[in-house]
């Protein structure tokens, strides 16, 4: 196997992107979630010509030089709209999704990632939650803003991802464990222990592959992500 996929679906509030992150950098390797949304907004945008281009780049596996050069967004953001498809944005989504695992080893948080690549044997999902309370602290504090608006934007933004993933995965739901190698629950087992608990199942899974010591991970991937 010359590369592999962990995929990260979360709660909002429950720390997954934090430790879709924090695996990555352990790992050495890439974190991609808004940065795809971001490109495929753009080649939405363009006109036919130009959309082929873009393709052929993608075809020819540049797809992660142009995603690299995206902004990282650090800072929660929630969903305070109802879900609407768009079918062609979701396509795009998809192919870039596709490319990437097809092309190196990268943690993709969020776009129904885990079931586009649920056929390759490349690929640990992961799901993240954890209990309202929990969530609704981490928000307080990462967005500063009060309990209220907290609870707000959990309710709205996981009703969001539910709908949104119901809709592009032919009426699966989101939350269905049977999507996932395992499901973290990010306050009982804690977020840096959530990423030693995966690290070991990587091993487990892939026993072939040679995973970095973090002594060297730290000194290569400093700044990297």
């Amino acid at each position: 196997m010359k590369n592999y996929v962990i995929t990260v679906a979360r709660g909002f509030g429950s720390g997954g992107k934090q430790i879709a992150s924090r695996l990555a950098k352990e790992l050495g390797i890439y974190c991609y979630e808004n940065r795809i949304l971001t490109l495929a907004s753009q080649m939405s945008g363009l006109d036919e010509q130009l959309f082929r281009e873009v393709n052929e780049k993608m075809r020819d596996k540049k797809v992660s030089s142009f995603l690299r050069g995206l902004p990282i967004t650090s800072k929660p953001k929630p969903e305070d709209r109802e879900f609407v498809s768009d079918e062609k944005l979701f396509e795009l989504q998809k192919q870039i999704i596709e490319q990437l695992a097809d092309s190196e080893s990268c943690v993709i948080v969020g776009k129904c990632a885990d079931w586009v690549l649920k056929d390759r044997d490349n690929v640990v999902s992961i799901y993240i939650e954890a209990p309202r309370r929990f969530c609704v602290k981490e928000i307080m504090e990462r967005m500063g803003v009060n309990e209220a608006t907290a609870h707000k934007s959990i309710e709205q933004t996981d009703k969001y991802r539910a709908a949104y993933y119901e809709h592009y995965t032919g009426g699966n739901y989101w939350t269905n464990p049977v999507n996932y190698d395992m499901t973290l629950n990010s306050e009982r087992v804690g977020m840096d222990n959530c990423v030693n608990v995966i690290l070991d199942y990587l091993k487990m899974r892939f026993p072939d592959i040679k995973f970095p010591e973090k002594e060297a991970v730290k000194k290569e991937t400093t700044g990297n992500l």
